[in-house]
């Protein structure tokens, strides 16, 4: 069975527009992969292509028609044929253009259907993906990945291929006339055609590669708005917004340059391809021409075949067009491909089992971590009972956080084991995992959406009246019924319309609800104000009951409260035990509450331990 008008196209533009010597295989397997969710399609391709055909043929016997009205209308001067051919020519054109929005219609649904496909399918991996890809690519490079480069992919494949497809079916039934008619003069014409492959080629390199450049350019601006917008405060207070302005200028001017330059390459190559057309059609003219004057062809023959060839040219032309889109989304296509060939590092082992949902006891087994080249955590020993409430503390880059991050396999140990309920954290389903381990953060996480559908975002089918008694747990429903649409109100971007301390007791609400026997607290009350914290401090102790605790501290209420603290220094534990038995030992732990305490002289709570 031969290859299909889709795949031999596909194969040609990939094979002939190498950007380099090398990359057309890279290329050949980017276009195979979108053709495998191309041929899902095929009935609708089928019956597009079908439509296709038809357009072709109805474009072809417009130019074939041109004979019989010069000879038989106004040589011949036959009314029957001046009643029958418009007549005829009208109902071809209605034809044409029924088949031709069928065609439409249906390439564009399916060329739609894929890129919804492609960002649906960005987005799922994008998720799947660890944090350590998170810290390697900024929001904005990502954002641009799937909004912006599938927009690009999206050009060729609804309209590239389109009219590639359209375009290749219109020259055979062209070519087909121009033979028909007079097949020497078709031989001259087609001449034109290989010298016409260079400059789409050139161009098409050139197109490619500022198209990436364009792409880039705009994941840069996209993740220096990302970054602006959400800092808008700071630029605000220090009054920056000028100095902001510049630095958004220049990514403009950048992003206008390479835009430019692409405009120059797709303005080119329109122009060469009409010269290329004009220097044939100008031979064609010429020896139609002297033919018609000598009696071996008639002026219908002729004006036919100058028809279709015109015709002719016109599809040709376009191709040089199309192949710009085409390089474009090749382009994008390598760097949405990109993103989706990143395999993540934390994935479950070959049968793995589920956690089951118990109380359970931590044990960190000589644990150590390293992120890219600097060792974090080293030879960490712990074993923490169930419904023991653990306090970290130690000076800022001690490891505290990366500590607890390891236990929902945000990362996985580097060398050591981490137990839970005795099962080797790696030999556990993630979800299962991650099911048991509740998290509030410093910064409250919020998503744009109400107070109900933040609460319950951990627990979706929960009741409402499961809600309501989170929301109370939480200290939060005395606010939330002072907003008139209580717990339907919008929170805004990252919960922008709440306070800090009301956005983090609807945090602690949403950990309530979800109800895991493994709690990690860290700095959950740090950003806050005395009487916030108060407030809040009195929801993490309703939270903290009758679950495996730890919490990164930084108040001296939350360390009083603890069974154990546990002192981090440059990646190791140095001590462990109560408060006054910290104090006695004169250690780090007693430098630290030193330190501090001079700086809280009225007593009333400490600065942060970090």
């Amino acid at each position: 069975m031969g290859r299909s008008p889709l795949v031999s196209i596909s194969s040609y533009f990939v094979g002939s527009m190498a950007a380099k010597k090398g990359s057309s295989a890279d290329l050949s397997k980017i276009y195979r992969r979108i053709l495998t969710i191309v041929k899902s399609h095929w009935i609708r391709l089928l019956a597009a292509m079908f439509l296709m055909i038809v357009v072709a043929s109805l474009t072809s016997a417009t130019a074939y028609l041109v004979k019989p009205v010069l000879d038989e209308i106004f040589f011949k001067k036959d009314l029957k044929m001046l009643k029958l051919l418009p007549l005829a020519i009208m109902v071809l054109y209605l034809l044409r253009g029924v088949a031709y929005f069928g065609q439409a219609y249906l390439m564009n649904y399916v060329g739609h259907s894929i890129i919804k496909r492609l960002r649906d399918e960005l987005y799922s991996h994008i998720q799947m993906l660890p944090l350590s890809f998170f810290h390697k690519h900024d929001t904005g490079t990502l954002l641009a990945r799937i909004i912006n480069d599938v927009n690009r992919l999206k050009g060729m494949v609804s309209d590239a291929v389109t009219g590639v497809l359209k375009d290749c079916f219109t020259v055979v039934g062209l070519l087909f006339v121009i033979f028909y008619r007079d097949w020497k003069l078709a031989l001259i014409a087609i001449i034109v055609f290989p010298v016409a492959v260079v400059p789409i080629v050139k161009f098409g390199r050139r197109a490619r590669h500022l198209s990436t450049r364009c792409q880039e350019a705009i994941a840069d601006m996209s993740s220096f708005l990302h970054e602006t917008f959400t800092g808008t405060g700071i630029v605000k207070a220090f009054g920056m917004e000028q100095h902001e302005n510049r630095r958004f200028f220049e990514k403009t001017v950048h992003l206008f340059k390479y835009e430019m330059k692409a405009v120059a390459v797709k303005s080119m190559s329109s122009p060469v391809m009409e010269l290329l057309g004009g220097i044939g059609i100008t031979f064609i003219i010429w020896y139609g021409g002297y033919k018609v004057i000598m009696g071996t062809s008639t002026p219908g023959t002729f004006f036919s075949f100058m028809a279709a060839l015109i015709m002719l040219y016109q599809p040709v032309k376009k191709v040089s067009a199309l192949n710009n889109v085409i390089q474009e989304g090749l382009a994008a296509a390598v760097r949405i491909y990109d993103i989706l060939d990143t395999e993540s590092d934390i994935l479950d082992r070959e049968n793995a089992v589920d956690l089951k949902p118990r109380h359970h006891p931590v044990v960190f087994q000589e644990v150590s971590f390293k992120y890219q080249d600097q060792m974090v955590l080293k030879n960490i020993k712990l074993e923490v009972k169930s419904n023991e409430i653990i306090a970290l503390v130690g000076t800022s880059g001690g490891g505290k956080t990366t500590l607890v991050n390891l236990i929902p396999r945000f990362y996985d140990v580097t060398e050591g084991a981490i137990f839970v309920d005795g099962h080797d954290i790696r030999d556990v389903t993630i979800k299962s995992l991650r099911d048991q381990v509740g998290i509030v953060t410093q910064d409250p996480i919020l998503f744009n959406d109400t107070i109900r559908s933040n609460i319950a975002y951990g627990n979706p089918d929960a009741s409402e009246s499961d809600i309501i008694e989170a929301a109370k747990a939480a200290h939060a429903y005395d606010f939330i019924q002072s907003f008139p649409d209580n717990f339907d109100t919008v929170v805004g971007e990252r919960g922008g319309r709440l306070s800090g301390g009301e956005r983090q007791r609807i945090c602690i609400a949403r950990a309530l609800l979800k109800n895991a026997p493994i709690l990690i607290l860290d700095e959950a009350t740090s950003s806050l104000d005395t009487e916030s914290e108060l407030v809040v401090q009195q929801a993490l102790e309703n939270l903290m009951k009758s679950r495996t605790t730890f919490v990164i501290a930084h108040r001296l209420s939350t360390i009083r409260n603890a069974d154990r603290i546990i002192v981090i220094v440059d990646g190791r534990i140095v001590e462990h035990g109560k408060h006054e038995d910290l104090l006695a030992l004169n250690g780090e732990y007693c430098k630290l509450y030193e330190m501090q305490f001079e700086n809280n002289k009225d007593g009333h709570h400490l600065k942060r331990m970090l």
